[in-house]
């Protein structure tokens, strides 16, 4: 019988942490996208301050998947919520279980740290995920547009705080 275990990432996981990475962002044809490395995800996540967690689920103690997220807050609910930021399983080991064991572990996470909620995004396009989710019981919140500015932009509207 398979033994299946989440666990919290460490330093160690660096690697497999930035792999999984790699295959999430191919996956949704955004490889060009990352500028994550190796180095900039231990600055990060493994910081001493940082706001960022990291799981790894094992199936027989290799590593198939994990989830990295955060903390927000919901000024209405005036509580925490837990966001997933990315949710992954290797695609041979789909099916077992594991992304059901990820978000078990992020969801006993926001009970245990009293958070109103927990939600993440999901690409329009991925029904595989989006049926998958649905069949936990979550709910697509589909009145909400999601906004968002990088780079240049972010760069160029932050310069003159006066206007």
């Amino acid at each position: 019988m398979s033994n299946l275990v989440v666990r919290t990432a460490t330093a160690d996981d660096t690697s497999i942490l930035f792999k999984f990475i790699i295959d999430l962002a191919i996956y949704e044809k955004a490889e060009h996208e990352v500028l994550a490395t190796e180095q900039t995800i231990k600055a990060s996540i493994f910081a001493e301050n940082s706001h960022v967690f990291a799981l790894i689920c094992e199936l027989d103690g290799v590593a198939v998947g994990s989830a990295i997220y955060f903390f927000n807050y919901s000024t209405w609910l005036a509580k925490s919520g837990l966001y997933l930021e990315d949710l992954y399983v290797m695609p041979e080991y789909r099916g077992k279980g594991a992304g059901v064991k990820l978000l078990k572990a992020m969801a006993k996470i926001a009970v245990e740290k009293d958070c109103a909620r927990f939600e993440w995004s999901c690409l329009d396009w991925n029904t595989p995920s989006r049926e998958f989710y649905h069949s936990l019981g979550a709910v697509a919140q589909e009145e909400w547009v999601g906004y968002r500015m990088t780079g240049k932009t972010l760069s160029n509207f932050a310069v003159d705080l006066t206007e």
